[in-house]
């Protein structure tokens, strides 16, 4: 029974191996217990890959994405953090978990909270509309009002978010542009939003 498993876990880890090789670090511990003497060399490239397109992944969805257990993902997050190719920080209930080096505090802030569907789903309808209230955010959203309103004080608290006149998207750019790059780890809102991304820009040039 447990062999379908170890295949399917061999498959996923060498696919996203694949992606992070080519920056790996040469070095890095491997050998947790549990692991087969096949996948264990994949192990850290693969989270280096899986983090290039799912940065801001909390430890759990990283763990069950790649099919790894607990211990497992524990001993190569904290080689990986060691030898300074993955960095974290605390979001909340979530410790997530990125790539070195790429991505500026505010850029790290936001891909935490577009990860949580309703704040996505906010900054969505604020990219593509501002609001003048929260009370017409939660209508066009069909929320309530005190979820619309909670969350946006945790992203106005956090940069995200300014509500000294209508509601609108802080660094709307460079918010947008994560959600285009990193759409397809995001959900489908997120890929939906991203492909009419370049209309949008086009208005908000012209």
């Amino acid at each position: 029974m447990g062999e379908p498993v170890d295949e399917r876990k061999r498959t996923t880890l060498r696919r996203f191996a694949a992606l992070g090789a080519s920056t790996s670090f040469v070095g890095i511990a491997s050998g947790a217990e549990g692991e087969t003497s096949d996948s264990r060399s994949d192990v850290p490239d693969a989270i280096r890959g899986y983090l290039s397109t799912t940065p801001g992944a909390h430890f759990s969805k990283l763990r069950d994405d790649l099919k790894l257990g607990t211990g497992e993902t524990q001993h190569h997050l904290r080689s990986l953090t060691d030898a300074g190719a993955v960095e974290s920080r605390r979001d909340g209930e979530y410790r997530r978990f990125f790539p070195a080096g790429q991505f500026s505090a505010f850029e790290r802030t936001a891909l935490g909270y577009l990860r949580r569907e309703t704040p996505r789903r906010m900054v969505i309808e604020l990219l593509e509309s501002p609001a003048e209230t929260g009370s017409a955010l939660a209508d066009r959203l069909s929320v309530s009002r005190a979820t619309v309103s909670n969350y946006a004080g945790e992203l106005e608290d956090v940069g995200l978010l300014d509500r000294s006149e209508n509601y609108v998207v802080e660094q709307p750019e460079t918010v947008l542009t994560l959600l285009v790059r990193y759409a397809d780890s995001f959900g489908p809102d997120a890929v939906d939003f991203a492909a009419g991304a370049d209309e949008l820009i086009r208005v908000d040039r012209s």
